[in-house]
């Protein structure tokens, strides 16, 4: 047999594996868990890092001040040092639209060896305790609520007795880049993060998405949030490995009435999304990411590739094992696709997106052996994470 058919043949058989095999993650019905009204309503304290938000405020933060919820709810907006009026414009907001209490504070500038967001996090659980909340809800500047969205994740964890409930925010699809790339970035991390092992408290798995995450005040402090995660980029999928390393039980599904009000209208502004933390995840590991390449390739590239070189010799072994792999790998896409509400005539050029997201990790490895690092906001951060990924 040629190289091309044992190729085509290993494809498609790691297609077959992930379609049954890694926790059907290509299916997206999983939403919040069954849930009734707890009898007392816990108080729970909003916690909403911002760096130079202003452009997004005006659409996320009135539906943080209107939420519907029956017991004791305040928000803490830390403004991360923005040079665009981050902190004035929330005040103004807030006096505009009243709503739940608003509180802005500022952490000045971060200490050696914290990342991204997560100083500003630190700051505002701290204004938080002053309360004693017995919820944290961590979301992003960016993220905007339906009113009951506090209310059915503090009703989830309740009736379930999570510690941690969040949910992967829909992020906007409305260029022809984000409509491209966009559904394969949720696709993608699912596939690495299968949503249904999360919650499964004998499995290793654990993530969350940062933007929407709703936290015990007693796993926070058992797991001590954020200072054991200070070094880690991915700062989402770290915290949700601490917290359920401390024995919480942890929960991640997509949102219905969560969504992201960031545009990335362009192919650079997805580039830098991506390619920020791409080699973090593979651990800043060379090893890791010739694997990943390989891996990338071999899963997403090979099988149209196959498929031509058989169409173009004559050769139907090759073209029908390419093809089926093809068509596995379509099918798995499709429902990330009518989730986000796409023509599906996209899911075909999956290989190509995957291609993308191969050249994005590959420049995110470049960028850190440049000492470029991470970047959030106009911060730059060249330390690894102290502690590997856990599956």
């Amino acid at each position: 047999m040629s190289a091309v058919v044992w190729i085509a043949a290993g494809s498609l058989a790691a297609w077959l594996w992930l379609l049954l095999g890694q926790g059907f993650f290509w299916r997206t019905d999983l939403r919040l868990p069954s849930r009734r009204d707890p009898d007392t309503w816990p108080s729970v304290c909003v916690v909403v890092p911002a760096r130079d938000e202003a452009a997004v405020l005006p659409l996320s933060l009135p539906s943080l001040l209107a939420q519907d919820y029956p017991g004791q709810a305040e928000i803490f907006l830390v403004d991360d040092g923005s040079s665009d009026g981050t902190g004035t414009l929330a005040r103004s907001l807030a006096d505009r639209h009243g709503g739940l209490e608003l509180t802005v504070g500022s952490p000045g500038e971060p200490p050696p060896g914290w990342t991204g967001k997560l100083w500003a996090v630190r700051h505002g659980i701290g204004l938080a305790r002053a309360r004693a909340p017995r919820y944290l809800l961590l979301t992003d500047a960016d993220i905007a609520h339906e009113p009951d969205s506090l209310r059915e994740l503090v009703a989830a964890a309740e009736t379930a007795g999570f510690d941690l409930v969040s949910q992967m925010a829909r992020l906007r699809v409305a260029s022809a880049w984000e409509r491209l790339v966009v559904p394969a970035f949720v696709y993608f991390f699912a596939q690495l993060y299968p949503f249904r092992r999360i919650a499964a408290k004998g499995s290793r798995t654990a993530a969350a998405a940062g933007g929407c995450v709703l936290l015990s005040a007693r796993a926070a402090e058992r797991a001590d949030i954020p200072d054991s995660i200070r070094h880690a980029v991915i700062d989402d999928v770290s915290l949700a490995r601490a917290v359920k390393r401390s024995g919480g039980h942890i929960w991640l599904g997509l949102a219905e009435r969560v969504d992201s009000v960031r545009p990335y209208p362009g192919l650079g502004d997805l580039w830098r999304m991506v390619s920020r933390s791409a080699y973090a995840q593979l651990r800043h590991n060379p090893l890791v990411l010739i694997g990943t390449v390989l891996g990338l390739a071999l899963i997403y590239l090979a099988p149209p590739a196959a498929l031509a070189a058989g169409l173009a010799t004559g050769s139907a072994v090759p073209a029908v094992l390419g093809g089926l792999a093809w068509l596995v790998m379509t099918a798995t896409y499709i429902p990330m696709l009518r989730y986000y509400r796409q023509t599906l005539w996209l899911a075909p050029l999956l290989p190509f997106t995957a291609f993308l997201y191969l050249l994005m990790t590959v420049d995110s490895a470049v960028q850190h052996y440049r000492g470029r690092g991470a970047a959030w906001k106009g911060r730059t951060y060249t330390r690894p994470d102290p502690a590997p990924e856990q599956r």
